[in-house]
């Protein structure tokens, strides 16, 4: 896939997944603007703050003109109903939800023909572990941002979110237990989202919008009952 002379704009891009993304798409030829509140060399800040969001987007938008692609990629907070406090959640809300819908809003009227926005959302929009609250509630607030933005959207941009299962940033090869709990056979890596992104991103997925894909290596479609297929459960 070809990205030459296209703007892409990557949130929370200085390490993990959206790195990668970013490094991906700056193979393909695109020009990456990342914004993280890690040190770097990239727009340092962070995406919780109004004011930061808005200089962001003025610097992009005075340097390139326009945009082609939002990746939506920034980490909210993970923190349980135990110990998770009213600041901390709105915190996870403002990063996972607020942040991706005022950025698109900013950069609304300056998305070029055949622009694309991804929001990376979490196999967690639709199961759960314990005590993970503000993290599970921002993922499935941007899932449901994404069919909203692709209907007022519609014409202008395409609107997708993708939910990853376990992916492991450091692309360690996990064997037994881990690996063989997924139907895929092994643990995700950040490459299997960033090829997702690009597709999305390129005219092959130009009939898509509105969608939400779990790349999860068929975690959340495994039924697991006691007893069956070899599974057992060993309460503490």
């Amino acid at each position: 896939m070809d990205f030459k002379n296209k703007v892409a704009v990557v949130t929370g891009g200085a390490q993990g997944i959206g790195r990668c993304i970013a490094e991906e798409f700056q193979k393909a030829g695109a020009t990456v603007c990342v914004i993280d509140k890690q040190p770097g060399n990239h727009f340092v800040g962070d995406l919780a703050d109004q004011n930061v969001l808005e200089e962001f987007a003025k610097e992009v938008i005075e340097k390139h003109g326009h945009i082609d692609y939002l990746i939506n990629n920034a980490l909210p907070l993970m923190k349980g109903i135990n110990e998770c406090s009213y600041e901390e959640f709105q915190y996870a809300l403002s990063v996972g939800v607020t942040a991706p819908f005022y950025l698109t809003k900013l950069f609304a009227p300056y998305f070029a023909e055949g622009a694309s926005i991804v929001n990376i959302s979490s196999s967690r929009d639709r199961m759960s572990q314990p005590q993970t609250e503000s993290y599970t509630a921002a993922k499935g607030g941007i899932a449901a941002l994404t069919h909203a933005l692709a209907v007022s959207l519609a014409g202008k941009v395409r609107v997708n979110s993708i939910s990853p299962g376990w992916i492991d940033t450091a692309y360690t090869i996990y064997q037994g237990p881990d690996a063989v709990q997924q139907p895929a056979g092994r643990v995700g890596n950040p490459m299997d989202i960033a090829n997702m992104v690009l597709y999305l991103c390129s005219d092959k997925a130009g009939f898509i919008t509105g969608e939400n894909i779990c790349i999860d290596g068929g975690m959340t479609r495994l039924m697991i009952y006691h007893g069956d297929n070899g599974w057992t459960l060993t309460q503490k």
